[in-house]
């Protein structure tokens, strides 16, 4: 790699973005021998400073490490993002939403909060970190759209084998030692995942009691019981195993989480082990505000110009007034897009490629009319059925002040007690109506209040230990309506995003609205028992006042919330507004590529980290080979 001049870097690979998608790609590439300059426009999660008094957490590195405070990470300011989207374009429908906010300390954001992390790992620095494996026809329907049969399930199953590190299935690790694995888990990858049980709940009797019983009537309502008991047998409440996995099951589940001695593991750990092993071939550059791709007169691209400097890009919660030295990066053979869902698309519009009209209403220069870029955006469906308990805290959160001194603390420093977890206590699958062809409801039961993203709501989840919120989460949703768009050229404004929920959006038939009904009517079957026993002293969301569907549907479009955005740059045929090929280059260019949650055409399974990993590594598969096959044909000349 040269880099005599720090302004003018070389290398054989440039990736943008340091997340789920670009971080394991680099290193995979660097890895492999060749030479990766990986730009990432934040700094290191762990070693950040925060602009605000560091709280009760101790702030980084703690609120990294530590599962329990993945929502205090996401509102740290070292690390945080915040972008402000719409759900709707009708104005008078979007002020119906509690979370939606016209300004914030006197600044202008139209729009309801979602967090984004701009910092080495990307979101996985700061997601609850659930590692879920997507449903076999999230790939089938890629092979089937594309033609490109490297898609099929079977084949996409090598990519979690290549990145797992399982510790949460221990017989079948000695198993799969002696050469059998049925559960198709991986054991020796980079990925450490562990499941999460706190032997301190034990002595939490309510608890103990609401986990039993409440698993005990998700089995009674979620399907097939002659089904769930065979599940049972095979997969031991895994959601990963790949029996399970191939017949769509259903049923409760425990929770798999990216952890390491029950401390978060992510893109981070991957990068950085890379750079420190192979410091000639993976140089990291930090606090590299991308702005535009850049190309030569044949479209290919050949290198990207950046911003040096902290907290240049806006979202950030305390952007820097500083104009930032503009550098440049050139690549000899590619140049990979990994910033997201919503900084993809915008770097592709900011460098000449997009929907024309776009470009033109902001004078950007019009390289490739792609009217793909941006459009197809789309989310899961998220409300939270939040329950008040008649105590005033759970036993195993007795002391707890989510603060680095409180005895909970103390206890995952020994790698035991809550805070191990992230806060999640019981999960069920189920389809929302028979006919559905896989299950797309996910209910997730979270020790603590939870109603969406708006500012200091993290503060709300460890200031009430005597709530149980069970998120109902609507996976394969039928709209796709959402855009993002520029809100200017200059690269350091975030662009405009809304997702067009419901009505607004593609779903004529209202099937994503029905079935988020069907799931709060499935929670609220597992917790009559302890409404009728006074466990719980009172729903306060939706509220018992709320019985009809119509009255469900409309506490949903008005309190709906997501965090998996995905699929504005993505894989399909040119003139079916698809941006990408199925190996992941962008349509009229060459030496150029993304690789991040953007390039789904649908938003795979019910969490969409696992499946990023799994592009990722399946990307460094096909650009080795186009690396080998271009080094033969140029020693054939």
């Amino acid at each position: 790699m040269s880099s005599a001049d720090p302004q003018n870097v070389t290398a054989e690979y440039i990736v943008v973005g340091s997340g789920a998608g670009g971080g394991i790609l680099a290193a995979r590439l660097a890895e492999s021998g060749r030479t990766v300059l990986l730009l990432e426009a934040g700094g290191d999660p762990r070693t950040a400073q925060q602009q605000q008094p560091v709280p009760p957490s101790g702030g980084m590195p703690n609120e990294y490490d530590v599962p329990v405070f993945h929502g205090l990470a996401s509102e740290n300011d070292a690390i945080k993002w915040d972008f402000y989207v719409r759900h709707y374009g009708n104005h008078k429908q979007q002020c119906q939403d509690p979370k939606y906010f016209e300004t914030v300390d006197g600044q202008r954001v139209d729009g309801v909060l979602y967090p984004r992390a701009g910092t080495l790992g990307g979101c996985t620095a700061h997601n609850a970190m659930i590692i879920v494996y997507p449903h076999n026809t999230d790939w089938d329907e890629i092979a089937e759209l594309t033609g490109d049969e490297s898609w099929r399930a079977p084949q996409m199953r090598r990519y979690f084998e290549l990145l797992e590190n399982c510790h949460h299935r221990k017989f079948h690790r000695f198993l799969a030692a002696l050469g059998f694995n049925p559960t198709r888990h991986g054991w020796r990858g980079w990925l450490s995942t562990e499941r999460a049980t706190p032997l301190s709940a034990l002595l939490d009797h309510p608890l103990v009691r609401m986990i039993i019983l409440s698993a005990w009537e998700a089995f009674k309502n979620a399907g097939s019981k002659r089904d769930h008991l065979r599940w049972l047998w095979k997969g031991a409440f895994d959601p990963n195993d790949w029996r399970l996995v191939r017949e769509a099951a259903g049923g409760v589940r425990y929770i798999p989480l990216s952890t390491s001695n029950h401390a978060r593991t992510s893109a981070r750990e991957r990068v950085l082990e890379v750079a420190t092993k192979h410091p000639e071939l993976l140089r990291i550059e930090l606090d590299a505000l991308a702005t535009r791709v850049l190309f030569d007169g044949n479209n290919r691209a050949i290198g990207v110009e950046y911003l040096k400097g902290k907290h240049l890009y806006r979202a950030h919660a305390a952007p820097s007034s500083q104009a930032g030295e503009l550098r440049t990066a050139y690549a000899t053979r590619e140049v990979i897009l990994a910033g997201g869902t919503f900084n993809t698309p915008q770097l592709l519009m900011l460098s000449g490629i997009g929907p024309a009209e776009q470009l033109v209403q902001h004078s950007i220069p019009l390289r490739v009319d792609l009217p793909g870029v941006g459009t197809n955006l789309q989310d899961r469906y998220e409300v939270g059925v939040v329950n008040r308990m008649n105590f005033s805290q759970w036993r195993i959160f007795r002391g707890a002040r989510f603060a680095q001194d409180d005895p909970q603390f103390e206890q995952w420093q020994r790698g035991c007690g809550p805070y191990i977890t992230n806060g999640g206590v019981l999960t069920a699958f189920k389809r929302s109506f028979p006919d559905r062809e896989t299950p797309d409801i996910f209910c997730l039961g979270l020790l603590g209040l939870f109603r969406g993203y708006f500012p200091n709501y993290s503060a709300l989840f460890a200031e009430n230990l005597n709530y149980m919120t069970w998120v109902v989460l609507k996976a394969h949703t039928k709209n796709r309506a959402g855009k993002v768009t520029l809100r200017s050229a200059d690269p350091r404004d975030t662009p405009d995003i809304n997702f067009h929920y419901f009505e607004e959006g593609s779903d004529t038939q209202g099937e994503d609205l029905a079935s988020v009904v069907e799931g709060i009517r499935f929670v609220r079957k597992i917790t009559q028992h302890f409404k009728d026993n006074k466990l719980i002293a009172e729903e306060e969301l939706p509220g018992d006042h709320l019985q009809s569907d119509e009255d469900l549907k409309t506490f949903i479009r008005n309190q709906a919330w997501g965090h998996h955005a995905s699929c504005t740059c993505a894989i399909g045929p040119r003139e079916h507004n698809g941006v990408l090929t199925s190996d992941f280059r962008v349509h009229g260019t060459q030496g150029l590529r993304v690789v991040d949650a953007s390039v789904f055409p649908r938003t795979p399974g019910f969490f969409i980290t696992s499946a990023i990993y799994m592009i990722a590594e399946k990307a460094a598969d096909v650009i080795l080979q186009a690396a080998r096959e271009a080094d033969l044909a140029a020693n054939i000349r």
